[in-house]
């Protein structure tokens, strides 16, 4: 039976297989992009590191399921399953802009148990294991250090990161994270799982999504939860796969819950 502690190693092991593809690749002038269905790119590392990943898996894990960004899911009816994002941040990745990383969770029996987030260009990895606390390695220091949210009690003291206000138009919300900004000291468009991660270092206190998916939000789930706070989907829900996430210091989450789900008229943008 495997252990929280060899589910951690392997989860590492993958994440170093993948700084490996991911750096190798990035601002290569032939890096080869495409774009998906949904009008999102797709860049050959991309595809590249889900390969990887799930191949390594099939021999390490073989009874387990796997759910990535690139490949879907095997359907095996395990009752663990790893949830991949090869590279959260695609279109900065790109572009050439550092902010991307590869997440990896294992959710085991419908609960996740194993997550790590890696942004090797940014030098920084964060893992955690329930009930062993949140770390990161950020080449600060020559050990890890473990992480722990802030213990800021007013939102006219906290620092909020949302993304694209057209995401938050899109499901009439627009109007009520404004009004969250307002009462915010300071707003940060820091982006994909970078704002979660600072929200588990106790640097911000929120950090929001209005569209996400499972491979998304489940790694940042374990670390935030790890480091102390907690992370939801827009009902108060503690899932990855809600399709929204809310990652707050913990002491904040239920204010922000509040004002996010009042009604409000959206204002029409002007074109």
């Amino acid at each position: 039976m495997p252990s929280p502690e060899k589910d951690l190693a392997l989860a590492l092991e993958l994440a170093d297989a993948a700084d490996a593809i991911t750096l190798a690749r990035f601002r290569a002038v032939d890096l080869h992009v495409a774009t998906k269905p949904d009008m999102t790119p797709v860049s050959e590392a991309d595809l590249a590191v889900e390969e990887t990943l799930r191949a390594r898996l099939a021999v390490s894990a073989p009874q387990d399921d796997v759910v990535g960004e690139e490949g879907g899911r095997s359907a095996q009816g395990a009752s663990r399953r790893w949830i991949i994002d090869p590279i959260d941040g695609t279109k900065g990745y790109v572009r050439g802009v550092p902010v991307w990383a590869t997440l990896l969770a294992l959710e085991d029996d419908r609960r996740l148990t194993v997550g790590v987030i890696s942004a090797p260009a940014l030098g920084r990895r964060w893992w955690a294991a329930r009930g062993q606390g949140a770390y990161v390695n950020d080449g600060l220091s020559p050990d890890p250090r473990r992480i722990q949210v802030s213990g800021v009690k007013d939102l006219a003291d906290a620092q909020l990161s949302f993304g694209d206000l057209e995401d938050w138009a899109s499901i009439a919300r627009r109007e009520a994270l404004l009004d969250l900004a307002d009462r915010c000291w300071r707003t940060r468009g820091m982006g994909d799982f970078w704002s979660y991660m600072l929200v588990a270092e106790g640097v911000m206190e929120i950090a929001l999504d209005a569209s996400a998916a499972i491979w998304d939000l489940a790694a940042s789930q374990v670390i935030v939860e790890e480091a102390g706070g907690r992370q939801s989907d827009l009902e108060g829900v503690s899932r990855p796969d809600g399709g929204s996430g809310v990652a707050t210091n913990g002491l904040l989450h239920q204010a922000v819950l509040e004002i996010l789900s009042r009604p409000g008229t959206e204002r029409r943008r002007v074109t």
